[in-house]
C-alpha cells in the first residue's frame, strides 16, 4: 500500500536485485516478501530473469536469447500479478550511449534495447532504467549522448514505453543529477524522464569512498555542504516533477579504511565497487545525507515512486530471512517521509 505522507499517497517500489543472497532466495520467494511486506510493485532486474529462468529450465539462458527470455517473462509477470505486484521497471541496462556511429558497440547497444523492448512487453512494464555509461572511449558531447537517447526514446514511443535515465556516481561523463538532467532537456522527448538515487548523488557529490573522512576533499567542510546545498535548491527549483519518473533509496557505509583509488581487475571505478556492496537501507549503519536529498526531490512537488535498491553485503549476517528485511525496508521508508 502506498505510504500516507502529509495528505498524499507515495507509492512504494522494491528492486529484487536488493534482496536475498543464496540461490534458495529465488524470484517467487522475493515476491512475496515483498508483497508481504506491502510494496505496491517492483523493479525486475535482469539478473534474476536469468536466474528465475535456470529455476524454470535446469540452466541459465543466454542474455541475448530473446525468445527464451520472453517467454521467462512471462512466468514472471504471472508471478508479479499473483502477489498483487505491478513491476515498474526492467533494469539495468548499461553502456548504451555515446558509442561512435557505426560502430560496433553502438550496433550490440540497439540490439541489446531492441531485445529488451521485448521483455518489457512480456513482463509488462513500460518503463527501462538505463544507467549513464561508464565505458571507456564513449562521446563526451551531451548532444551525442541525448542523441542516442532521443533515439531509443523514438523507438520506445510506438509501443508506450519510456526511458528512466540515472546517473550512476561512477559513470565516464555524466555521473551528477545535473548531467543526466542537462542531457534528458537536449534529448526533449515526452518519455525520456529520470530516475534519481539518494546513493548516486550523496555517494557522488557529497562522499568519497577513497578518503579518509569518507567526504569529498580538496575544499573545507563548509564549502562542501554549501556546495550541496546549493544543488539541492537547485534540483528543487529546475526540475519539474513529472520528469522524475523514480527516487530508488538507499544509504551508504563510511569506507574503512578507504578503497583504493584505482579501478579493480574488473575495470570498475571506485565509487561503482562502492556502489556494488556497501549500500545498506537508511537508519542502518550508513552516512550519506539521504533525508536532504528525498527533501530536495519533494520540494520539486515529485510524490510519486519510491523505490529501495541497496546492496548490502553485510546484509544477511544482519537479517538473512526475506520477510522480515523487506519489512525493514518499508519502515525504513515510513521513517523517511515522516522525517
Amino acid at each position: 500500500m502506498p505510504i500516507d505522507s502529509k495528505g498524499a499517497k507515495i507509492p512504494t517500489c522494491y528492486a529484487t536485485c536488493s534482496i536475498g543472497h543464496k540461490e534458495s532466495h529465488t524470484l517467487p520467494l522475493k515476491l512475496k516478501a515483498i508483497a508481504d511486506a506491502g510494496f505496491d510493485a517492483i523493479e525486475l532486474s535482469m539478473p534474476d530473469i536469468l536466474s528465475y529462468g535456470k529455476m524454470l529450465n535446469g540452466r541459465e539462458p543466454d542474455p541475448k536469447d530473446y525468445d527464451t527470455l520472453v517467454e521467462i517473462g512471462k512466468s514472471a509477470r504471472a508471478q508479479a500479478q499473483e502477489h498483487n505486484l505491478k513491476i515498474l521497471m526492467l533494469q539495468p541496462f548499461a553502456n548504451f550511449e555515446g558509442w561512435p556511429k557505426g560502430s560496433s558497440e553502438r550496433k550490440d547497444a540497439f540490439d541489446r534495447a531492441t531485445g529488451w523492448m521485448r521483455i518489457m512487453e512480456a513482463v509488462g512494464t513500460d518503463m527501462l532504467q538505463i544507467g549513464s555509461s561508464d565505458a571507456p572511449g564513449i562521446s563526451s558531447s551531451f548532444e551525442h549522448l541525448a542523441g542516442d537517447l532521443a533515439e531509443l526514446a523514438d523507438l520506445f514511443a510506438p509501443k508506450g514505453m519510456r526511458i528512466a535515465y540515472e546517473n550512476w556516481c561512477w559513470a565516464t561523463h555524466a555521473p551528477d543529477w545535473k548531467d543526466v538532467w542537462s542531457i534528458v532537456k537536449t534529448a526533449n522527448r515526452p518519455n525520456l524522464g529520470l530516475c534519481l538515487d539518494t546513493f548516486q548523488s550523496g555517494g557522488g557529490e557529497w562522499a568519497d569512498p577513497t578518503t579518509a573522512s569518507g567526504l569529498v576533499e580538496g575544499l573545507s567542510r563548509d564549502e562542501l555542504e554549501t556546495k550541496w546545498s546549493q544543488s539541492l535548491a537547485e534540483l528543487s527549483k529546475t526540475v519539474p516533477p513529472e520528469k522524475i519518473y523514480l527516487l530508488q533509496i538507499s544509504d551508504a557505509y563510511k569506507m574503512e579504511p578507504p578503497l583504493e583509488a584505482k579501478t579493480n581487475d574488473e575495470g570498475l571505478r571506485p565509487r561503482g565497487q562502492w556502489s556494488h556492496d556497501y549500500r545498506p537501507l537508511p537508519y542502518d549503519g550508513g552516512y550519506l545525507p539521504v533525508q536532504p536529498f528525498l527533501n530536495a526531490v519533494l520540494g520539486t512537488g515529485f510524490r510519486g515512486w519510491l523505490s529501495i535498491e541497496v546492496f548490502d553485503s553485510r546484509g544477511p549476517e544482519k537479517c538473512s530471512d526475506m520477510v522480515t528485511f523487506s519489512k525493514k525496508a518499508m519502515a525504513s521508508l515510513e521513517r523517511l517521509l515522516r522525517s
